[in-house]
């Protein structure tokens, strides 16, 4: 194995980093720099340059922008208020219950606009003031926010997922998305569960009980808005549409919502419109930059020395797959999610398809992993959006967001070591 690529991959990109350099173009710079070891000056920089731009020459992507501009008008378009309402029914009178609403909250808003940071930034500042004026702590509320948003990212329809689908070379998106729905599930009552322990440790209150009379009029209230992930996920998994056709759908749907909830005028739309321009410009620059890393990641046969080395340690399955949960972890405290799954799934799928384990499984395995490092420092996005919208301190939320750590990282493992979680809805649908 000629290790000098790799060296170079690594010493630049961290030193990048390091200087301050955007993660983009730290990326793009690197395997620029990795590819002169063998090539020459000229062809490696028109080489990344067109692979930057061929990286992005997928019907699949177009899915990406649409999925962003859906959520950026299911934020702005009243939807929050009525999930909010309706999971304040549902486990408002259980010790806890405020944090518990914004869990299940998250988990709705995060599903139906497909970012963690929307859901952070929606949730965060509806219900922060709200369980500061009931006595929580502001930094237990924040810790909350942030590791619930980022269970919208395993529940469908995600973008991260199609860009998993994307870097594994073809691993089917309908069946991602129907894989995510129960580890995102098990991961938000996990965060339920410790939330409930620590709220009756610290002596936080419980709200009123809800007839079924409320509980069937905010589900009513709530039920144009779920719909969306009827509507979406139905038409991928029967076939009608693709995802791509169906992220087009999710907007037109959003904002024919937007206006029945009378949440979006005319005079608004420019503002969303530029907000989901600005996000998506961020995350395709990313993608870019990461597509042109795997090539040259691939040209200089790094993932497949990596492959063999990994397998030369063992070939055992569970010791293989906690060596790359570890590895993923320490990934995710200094990477972005994007960037993360484009350059680490070429090295580590495979390996793992080498022991006979599911592309489909892998990808889910992966994404919960690296939603971890979103709410670790030093890039965590998500963890500085709800630092953000609450106002406070990194200092004041750790010490919560260990428990919570734990509660995620138990999923992670429940999640890698019973394949049946994230597949057998699949497998129930025949993909």
């Amino acid at each position: 194995m000629d290790y000098i690529p790799l060296l170079v991959l690594i010493i630049s990109f961290v030193g990048l980093l390091a200087i301050g350099t955007p993660v983009a173009w730290s990326i793009a710079i690197s395997s620029m720099l990795t590819l002169l070891v063998s090539v020459p000056s000229l062809p490696a920089l028109a080489t990344i340059s067109q692979r930057m731009a061929t990286g992005l020459d997928s019907f699949a992507l177009l899915a990406i922008p649409f999925f962003i501009l859906s959520g950026e008008l299911m934020n702005h378009g009243g939807i929050a208020h009525r999930l909010i309402a309706f999971a304040k029914t549902l486990v408002g009178a259980l010790p806890g219950g405020l944090a518990l609403i914004n869990i299940i909250s998250a988990m709705f808003m995060g599903a139906i606009a497909g970012s963690a940071m929307a859901s952070a930034s929606a949730m965060g500042s509806i219900l922060g003031p709200e369980m500061e004026k009931e006595g929580y702590d502001k930094g237990f509320s924040t810790a909350v926010n942030i590791t619930s948003a980022t269970t919208g990212l395993v529940i469908p329809p995600s973008n991260i997922l199609i860009v998993y689908s994307l870097a594994s070379g073809g691993a089917s998106i309908a069946a991602l998305f129907l894989a995510g729905y129960i580890p995102g599930l098990i991961t938000g009552l996990l965060l339920m569960v410790v939330a409930m322990f620590w709220a009756k440790k610290k002596g936080y209150g419980t709200g009123e009980r809800s007839t079924l009379g409320q509980v069937f009029k905010t589900f009513v209230d709530a039920v144009p808005s779920l719909f969306l992930l009827v509507l979406v996920i139905g038409g991928i998994v029967a076939g009608i549409f693709t995802a791509t056709e169906a992220s087009a759908i999710a907007v037109l749907y959003s904002l024919v919502l937007g206006f029945i909830y009378k949440q979006i005028t005319f005079k608004k739309l420019p503002n969303i419109f530029l907000n989901a321009s600005a996000t998506t410009a961020v995350v395709m620059l990313l993608i870019a930059a990461s597509m042109s890393m795997s090539w040259a990641l691939s040209f200089e046969h790094i993932p497949q020395d990596i492959s063999a080395g990994l397998l030369s340690i063992t070939d055992n399955k569970v010791a293989l797959l906690l060596i790359i949960n570890v590895i993923l972890l320490l990934v995710g405290v200094f990477m972005d999610i994007t960037p993360a799954v484009l350059i680490f799934t070429p090295i580590f799928l495979p390996v793992v398809t080498k022991l006979g384990i599911d592309p489909v499984h892998f990808g889910i395995i992966m994404i919960l992993n690296l939603c971890i490092g979103l709410c670790t420092p030093p890039v965590g996005s998500v963890l500085f959006v709800g630092i953000g919208v609450a106002k406070t301190s990194i200092e004041k939320v750790i010490k919560p967001l260990l428990p919570l750590f734990v509660a995620m990282i138990v999923a992670l493992f429940l999640i890698t070591y019973i394949p049946a979680l994230a597949l057998w809805l699949p497998g129930l649908f025949g993909l």
